[in-house]
């Protein structure tokens, strides 16, 4: 992540369109400043006032009222309002659609289903074999099993190490962080598989998909088109193809396939309240296809269900009932669900915000906004009055550990920004202005309650901050 790379944005007359090599830092009159957005008749490139920035929760406007106001290389003016307050928002953001963003190899998926049924049928017809048995045989296998025990220890011995030996002849690096990690499918099937998985999409998504002429698909493309141009050297940016897509969907959510198709909802754009957050969040969603996350936990998966099918044998083989079988494949599920699934799903989202924190500090994004998204989704499901769930029931981690993990990586994403030779970040940290909307908003919160009131009322909760 050494190379920094300067753009070039090309202007005709009446429109704007990207070129071979685009710049989306403008210069503004006057001070100089730089912008990653324009809009067709619209100069967006207006000077920050040092010392002040508009709150993020103020009286509501549209998308296309707000790209004016977006600003690269300081903090600007925030959007007129956080708009999430009155969308719908999922317990998590999803990185990837769910299962079907990251799908097996189309031959797996298929057997897995009679992989299962067959341990079922094995470990069944063992338990009926066993209980068919007249006494004194059942004592003869007994004794002939004590006999052979070391034979029988050997021959586990081997299994155990024919699966180490494969787990360790299939490991690989990931790219960039170099992270060791189990890759049994190889990039081909997913290459094909991520065709399908695309074509699914665009058949479900048909009639809901914004033109190129949209500003606010225009608004994506540019990002992502100098995300990948700002981080060309690295090899998985440069050779993929990066193909926008954005949905007129309510939802918060933003997915790329790893072929490199990049879906965008547009409540995820009405989330977020700068386009330093939305650098981000697309930075941190082309992370997941450069470091391959599909591929490596569709690996882990097949992996782990083939070990579970000699677990499951053993479940329906000694459990004297069906019922005590079922109950037991049940809690064994589980087990490997928290265990291994969702703590390794955990991880990948962890790795994922590092590399994509490190793509947009390299295209010159003001770094510090990716922990205030989170921080404000934490707030918009407080006030919705979600139920949080534990971290360790869900896929991805808390709204507030992920701010904070995103804290600790930021004075590392501000040197490489420093490397790039960036300019400067002007105005206040966008950290310190959430926190200072968060003291007025419980401030004024307490104000609205009534005198014979003992509960605050977070479910309308005054917006109309002053500027900060």
């Amino acid at each position: 992540l050494d190379t920094c790379h300067r753009l070039n944005l090309s202007r005709n007359t009446g429109n704007w369109k990207l070129t071979g090599s685009p710049n989306y830092y403008g210069k503004s009159t006057g001070k100089g400043q730089r912008c990653l957005l324009d809009v067709v008749n619209t100069d967006i490139c207006k000077t920050a006032h040092h010392g002040s920035a508009r709150s993020s929760f103020l009286p509501s406007q549209t998308l296309v009222e707000k790209i004016p106001s977006l600003q690269i290389g300081s903090l600007g003016r925030l959007p007129n309002r956080y708009s999430a307050w009155n969308i719908p928002i999922t317990r998590f953001f999803h990185v990837s659609p769910s299962f079907r963003a990251a799908p097996v190899p189309l031959f797996w998926i298929i057997i897995k289903p009679a992989q299962k049924l067959f341990a079922i049928i094995l470990g069944r017809s063992i338990r009926k074999w066993w209980k068919s048995l007249p006494p004194n045989k059942r004592e003869l296998f007994k004794e002939s099993a004590r006999k052979n025990k070391w034979k029988i220890l050997l021959s586990v011995s081997s299994l155990g190490v024919l699966f180490i030996v494969f787990y360790f002849t299939h490991l690989e690096e990931t790219p960039i962080t170099g992270r060791a990690r189990l890759l049994v499918f190889g990039k081909e099937h997913f290459r094909e598989l991520s065709q399908m998985e695309y074509e699914m999409w665009m058949a479900e998504f048909e009639n809901k998909m914004l033109p190129e002429t949209d500003a606010r698909y225009q608004v994506v493309e540019r990002v992502v088109g100098h995300l990948s141009e700002s981080n060309k050297d690295v090899p998985q940016v440069s050779e993929q193809k990066w193909v926008v897509h954005v949905v007129e969907e309510p939802g918060i959510n933003a997915f790329v396939l790893p072929n490199g198709q990049v879906f965008v909802f547009t409540g995820l754009l009405d989330a977020v309240s700068d386009i330093h957050q939305l650098s981000f969040i697309l930075g941190h969603e082309i992370a997941h296809a450069v470091l391959e996350h599909a591929a490596e936990k569709a690996s882990l998966v097949h992996f782990l269900d083939f070990l579970s099918l000699i677990v499951l044998t053993m479940i329906w083989a000694i459990c004297p009932r069906d019922s005590l079988a079922i109950v037991g494949q049940w809690i064994q599920s589980k087990l490997q669900e928290f265990i291994f699934d969702r703590p390794y799903s955990r991880t990948l989202e962890a790795e994922a915000d590092k590399v994509g924190l490190q793509f947009a500090a390299k295209a010159c994004v003001d770094v510090r906004a990716s922990s205030v998204f989170w921080q404000q989704m934490e707030l918009a499901e407080t006030i919705q009055g979600q139920p949080k769930m534990p971290e360790w029931l869900s896929t991805h981690p808390s709204h507030e550990n992920r701010a904070e993990h995103l804290d600790r990586l930021i004075p590392e994403a501000l040197k490489i920004r420093e490397s790039c030779n960036c300019p400067s970040l002007s105005g206040p940290d966008p950290r310190l202005i959430f926190k200072l909307n968060m003291q007025h908003l419980l401030e004024s919160s307490k104000d609205q309650q009534s005198p014979n009131s003992t509960k605050q009322d977070l479910t309308k909760p005054k917006l109309d901050f002053p500027h900060t």
